[in-house]
């Protein structure tokens, strides 16, 4: 299950989709969630769909990584769904119990479960097609404005790209944690929901430890090079539009217009 988690990793690539500047995947990322969530009927979340296996083409990203992605988050999307299933008001299909179908709660439940699919499979593209380090460098830029009112943006950017980037890392740190205690005799599977919980504690402690390990090595690594945060620093790849960046844009808003048009007319 924790190989299955692919949140911060990396592909590398030279897809076109690898090559577009990181202020326009983090502006694109960010029109894809506002695309999904105008989307009202099946016309919309048809061009949605496409929208997004156009960008799973383009990057050269294997679709099943983002299939392996949703295995984590299963529980909630089943979740998700039987609650709109069961709790919309309106026209019953059937009912036994307490708990009552509706056609509304089946299109909603249908419509919930896309969206969040969708969603994680759109933004997984995000980190997966983007180094850390460019990732870092697109979003101190575009959140650069807020130098002026004191925000410590380029503080900011490193703790969420170091952070994205070690989810990896811990996660294979976990699995061989896992595999230590289990060689040891460690039973993660069996008993009620209490019990499991506790059976986590020889999981956490270990991996606290090496986190924190982690998190002093790399404070002395930049101390040692005498890191001093983004004052004064220059850049070895100065990032610049391309034309490429500006038709993607320009598509993403044509795809914008037209979702909206859509769900204006409920389609």
């Amino acid at each position: 299950m924790l190989k299955d988690i692919t949140l911060g990793q990396y592909f590398p690539g030279n897809s076109l989709a690898h090559r577009l500047d990181p202020r326009t995947k983090l502006i694109l990322t960010v029109l894809y969630i506002v695309i999904l969530f105008c989307a009202k009927g099946f016309v919309s979340y048809g061009v949605v769909a496409l929208l997004l296996l156009t960008g799973v083409k383009v990057s050269g990203v294997a679709p099943r990584a983002l299939v392996r992605g949703l295995k984590p988050i299963l529980f909630i999307i089943c979740f998700t769904a039987v609650l709109n299933l069961f709790y919309t008001p309106g026209e019953a299909l059937a009912s036994f119990w307490i708990f009552t179908i509706t056609k509304e709660g089946l299109v909603t439940a249908f419509f919930m479960v896309l969206r969040i699919t969708m969603l994680i499979m759109g933004t997984f593209l995000l980190t997966y097609t983007t180094s850390p380090i460019a990732l870092t460098d697109g979003l101190e830029t575009l959140l650069g404005p807020l130098k002026r009112v004191k925000v410590p943006v380029h503080e900011l950017s490193m703790i969420m790209s170091i952070a994205l980037r070690f989810i990896p890392t811990l996660i294979e740190e976990t699995d061989k944690i896992m595999s230590a205690q289990k060689a040891r005799g460690a039973d993660f599977e069996s008993g009620n929901l209490l019990q499991r919980a506790r059976a986590l504690v020889p999981i956490l402690v270990p991996l606290f430890i090496s986190a924190f390990r982690r998190a002093d090595e790399l404070a002395v690594a930049m101390e040692c090079r005498c890191y001093h945060g983004g004052e004064g620093r220059t850049k070895l790849h100065v990032l610049r539009y391309q034309l490429r960046d500006y038709l993607v844009l320009a598509a993403y808003g044509a795809v914008l217009a037209a979702v909206l048009i859509l769900a204006r007319f409920g389609l």
